[in-house]
């Protein structure tokens, strides 16, 4: 069974945003990202080097109000790109789990394609805000990414008392995890589960 181009590139624009974004599932870690929010830009980054992802973005957002709706559309264009780089996800592993540690956080991601949106998220940053970014957005972020993805999505950071730590070890952790579930495995036939799709 082959598998290609399983990848997919798409445009959002609003009167809040305007996203040009190129997603590939079977990449090389490669990243060119311009958010106009710098955390989520390092975070983006870590996400696609930890997940063997290729990320192109190009986002321009009503960041002098806030970085809310930039990260927010990130999010839902990030999740089109991926749930359609993936089509029927033949032969997918459908599952993905990664624990990883950040200094003193530990984060763990566990994900399911299931085509059931739902973000399960258990984190209590101790600072509300990350240099400008307030960190409220990074549960926008993932629920918006998990919805346009259509995936169980849940999100546990064990302990940790540095926000920076924490945060990063989360988008890395949600790389490894979806590196795991979006790898092809021989023995599956078909899609991953007893329904005959997904």
């Amino acid at each position: 069974m082959e598998f290609v181009d399983r990848k997919f590139e798409l445009s959002r624009k609003t009167n809040e945003t305007d996203i040009n974004l190129a997603f590939s599932v079977d990449g090389e870690g490669f990243s060119d990202i311009e958010t106009g929010v710098p955390f989520m830009n390092h975070m983006l980054d870590l996400f696609t080097k930890h997940g063997h992802f290729d990320l192109a973005i190009d986002a321009k957002g009503d960041i002098e109000i806030d970085d809310h709706h930039t990260t927010e559309d990130i999010g839902i264009v990030l999740g089109q790109a991926l749930i359609q780089s993936l089509g029927d996800k033949r032969g997918i592993k459908r599952y993905g789990n990664a624990f990883v540690p950040m200094d003193e956080a530990l984060a763990q991601v566990v994900v399911d394609l299931s085509n059931r949106p739902h973000l399960e998220m258990r984190a209590e940053f101790p600072s509300q805000k990350v240099g400008t970014f307030d960190t409220e957005l990074v549960h926008e972020f993932l629920w918006k990414l998990a919805l346009e993805t259509r995936m169980n999505l849940h999100v546990i950071v064990h302990y940790g008392h540095n926000t920076h730590h924490m945060i990063e070890a989360i988008f890395k952790a949600l790389g490894r995890a979806l590196d795991e579930a979006t790898t092809i495995d021989p023995r599956i036939k078909g899609v991953p589960s007893t329904k005959g799709m997904l």
